[in-house]
């Protein structure tokens, strides 16, 4: 086994032994015309090491999109890389079809063109590549991006947006990197600190209120922010956008996925130095990043690795902020009120859906992880949601560590985190939700609008890389029809064979069915119909099926109420 190469860029000592570097800030896009090239490269993180790296339009990362409501973008994203991946667009409003989930992949030399109309509100999203057990590798080998919303309502307050400026992108990473200086991922390792891909970055920022655009991106590790002398910031917003007002804080604890829009007074700093840290010795036990990752004796040990890295348990700095000169039109207080919410209200609900996660060998934090007693199957569709159903989703964790919880398609409001109301810095709109280890629970309530497809699914998930890659994950259709039915349920009522086929003859057989399909449909993964056909015939319980091109697609039998789709494949 290949030794791993240790990074101590900020230990409790607080000696820096690397050279600081300017902090990179990612380019950006603003057209409604987005071509996004996904290659590899080489980057120094260290100097003399060069790295083999992922990037969109470059060697590391990938632009930041800004982009406006009501606008309707057409993105063209060509995969250069030499393994099939995805781009999904984590926290944004789109139908499945363009949401970049693992059923949506794109082949090497391929591209994919979703276009959609921006729904969201004003916020900060993401984009990284979701492919079924390579997520972690290639978003920790460098592709990923920030996505900033715009929209009237948060131009009309005074708030810094000037990008890179007084507003600033600030993408938190730790990696772990083997005796060669090559990234490896799904390690417990994760002893390099980076901001923007930039290690050890230091940055001038004006005497005035400044804004940080802040994502979470690192693999698995919880983020307690704060800076060195303690000064209090103001969050303006989460994931899915501002709050009603701001909140203010010494810290914030910031899971893989999650965003934050903070602004801090500078405006009385001229000429201080200030670090942006975390504070990993405040975290509790049973979140990864804190002392003991689990609940319980021996847990530490159960997680390979966990107890060399020197991060866990430790508070150290992200990046080293100077204090200069005001700009020329500086931003000098913070609004006392932001936007207004009207959440759904509970007891309005058309339905609850309970999630329970557990282990598959007790007290082994490595995973894999399970979500109601099962891993991930491409083929197994969790639930149907109906269109426009308003939905409580209640998570019950029964492993000894916190999960970040995160739901495609949808924001939603959080009820209760462990039976309380969540802090007032959590009572706007969220995508990722950390659920407390050791039977902790949350409740949210969300409303699935706009957008229905009965053939390719949205992902609910851990956020946790290698959690996700192992299987903690699950997906749902969002259907026009009017009940609840789950391929978990029927699947064992629905006989696909042969699959996979050599000839691409099938035989479809739902015997033991208790239901009458109307009709089927069979599609690609990228939602193309390719034949859609009504069953005329009340008393057939089987059909023959012929394609002719070698390929992966969708079946759906659409039922009096709801469906049920099976995957089948040709070679």
């Amino acid at each position: 086994m290949k030794k791993l190469f240790f990074v101590y860029i900020l230990l409790i000592g607080g000696a820096n032994i690397y050279a600081q570097s300017p902090l990179l800030i990612p380019p950006t896009i603003t057209s409604e015309t987005i071509n996004l090239t996904l290659q590899e490269g080489i980057t120094t993180f260290y100097e003399g090491i060069e790295t083999n790296t992922m990037g969109a339009n470059g060697s590391l990362l990938g632009p930041t999109l800004i982009l406006q409501k009501g606008s309707t973008v057409s993105i063209t994203v060509d995969n250069q890389l030499p393994d099939t991946t995805t781009i999904h667009w984590h926290g944004m409003h789109v139908a499945p079809e363009n949401d970049g989930g693992p059923h949506s992949i794109i082949l090497p030399d391929e591209l994919w063109t979703p276009s959609f109309e921006i729904m969201d509100q004003a916020g900060i999203n993401w984009y990284h590549p979701h492919l079924h057990m390579k997520t972690g590798e290639h978003v920790s080998k460098g592709i990923a991006g920030l996505i900033i919303v715009k929209d009237d309502e948060e131009e009309a307050l005074e708030l810094p947006r000037t990008y890179g400026v007084d507003d600033f992108p600030i993408i938190l990473q730790t990696k772990g990197f083997d005796t060669d200086g090559q990234i490896i991922f799904h390690t417990n390792l994760d002893t390099s600190v980076m901001v923007n891909g930039t290690v050890n970055p230091f940055i001038e920022f004006p005497a005035q209120v400044v804004r940080m655009r802040v994502l979470n991106g690192s693999s698995q590790r919880v983020i307690e922010l704060g800076f060195s002398d303690d000064r209090t910031f103001q969050i303006i917003g989460t994931d899915g956008g501002l709050l009603e007002s701001p909140v203010a804080a010494e810290r914030y604890r910031i899971a893989p996925g999650q965003r934050a829009d903070i602004l801090v007074d500078l405006s009385t700093s001229l000429g201080d130095n200030i670090q942006l840290m975390s504070y990993a010795s405040e975290l509790p036990n049973a979140i990864y990043g804190a002392t003991q990752p689990g609940m319980g004796a021996g847990m530490t040990g159960s997680l390979i690795g966990y107890t060399s890295n020197p991060l866990n348990g430790s508070d150290y700095e992200f990046l080293d902020i100077t204090v200069g000169a005001a700009t020329a039109d500086p931003i000098l207080t913070v609004p006392a009120t932001l936007i207004s919410h009207s959440p759904p209200v509970e007891g309005t609900e058309d339905i609850t859906r309970a999630l329970t996660f557990t282990q598959t060998v007790m007290g082994d934090l490595n995973g894999p992880f399970k979500i109601n007693g099962s891993t991930f199957d491409m083929d197994v569709i969790d639930y149907t949601v109906p269109l426009n159903n308003t939905e409580i989703w209640t998570l019950t964790n029964q492993t000894p560590i916190a999960h970040p919880f995160h739901i495609h398609d949808i924001q939603f409001y959080i009820l209760e985190i462990n039976g309380s109301t969540p802090p007032v810095q959590l009572r706007g709109l969220n995508d990722v939700v950390l659920v407390p280890g050791g039977m902790g629970t949350v409740k949210f309530i969300a409303q699935f609008k706009d957008f229905a497809n009965d053939t390719i699914p949205y992902m609910f998930h851990c956020h946790m890389l290698p959690h996700e890659d192992m299987g903690m994950m699950g997906q749902f259709i969002v259907s026009e029809g009017t009940s609840d039915i789950t391929s978990v349920d029927n699947n064992s009522a629905l006989s696909i064979y042969p699959n996979p086929s050599m000839n691409g003859q099938f035989k479809i057989d739902w015997t033991a069915s208790d239901a009458t399909p109307k009709s089927y449909q069979i599609s690609t993964l990228d939602g193309k119909i390719i034949s859609n056909s009504e069953i005329t015939d009340k008393n057939i319980t089987t059909l023959d099926i012929q394609l002719s091109v070698p390929g992966t697609y969708l079946i759906t039998l659409v039922l009096e109420q709801g469906h049920i789709t099976r995957k089948i494949v040709i070679f």
